[in-house]
């Protein structure tokens, strides 16, 4: 069975819009203002290597399908080859290589999904998905690299939920430039 393991970039308040500066948002690149270090660096790519497939939200996806195929090494050859799945009603036919739309009941095709599946698969961006997945308990666990400044304004992470989501502390530890990896599995009621 598979895990939904969701992998976030966000600030100390919870904004998660465009960490790497393609999007347009005013404080746009704002995660590479702090050094990740050799540990963080080292954490991304152990987390990408170890996932089975991706998971993501059409805008997430586009600008990942823009800019992974041109690239090149490890982490890149990885992105370019794994099985990626795209959440959307609008799209109809992915040109990235190994991609297929999931359309319709959003939770049902997720659920569906993790009993195809047998491994790890990763959420990164993708705010209106991962909200979705955490309304209907489908998140295993939670990645958070969580960088010391607050930018005021912009998407966040945590919409709102008909209910509260208790969640337990597993890990965490602090990298590079103060950069706190946190990582949470849901806690159950």
């Amino acid at each position: 069975m598979g895990r939904i393991i969701v992998t976030e970039f966000v600030s100390l308040d919870g904004v998660m819009e465009d960490p790497g500066g393609a999007e347009d948002y005013r404080h746009g690149g704002w995660s590479f203002e702090f050094s990740r270090g050799e540990e963080g660096d080292k954490f991304k790519l152990a987390e990408t290597m170890s996932a089975e497939a991706q998971l993501l939200g059409r805008v997430t996806y586009e600008g990942f399908a823009e800019a992974w195929p041109s690239r090149e090494g490890e982490f890149a050859d990885k992105f370019n080859t794994m099985p990626k799945y795209v959440v959307s009603s609008t799209l109809d036919d992915p040109e990235w290589n190994n991609s297929t739309v999931l359309s319709g009941d959003v939770p049902a095709e997720i659920a569906k999904l993790k009993d195809e599946i047998d491994g790890e698969i990763l959420v990164a961006g993708s705010a209106q998905l991962v909200q979705t997945l955490l309304e209907n308990d489908l998140v295993d666990e939670l990645r958070l690299m969580v960088f010391p400044v607050v930018l005021g304004g912009g998407k966040r992470l945590f919409g709102e939920t008909s209910d509260k989501k208790p969640m337990r502390l597993t890990s965490s530890q602090v990298v590079g430039d103060g950069v706190a990896i946190q990582i949470y599995e849901p806690a159950g009621s």
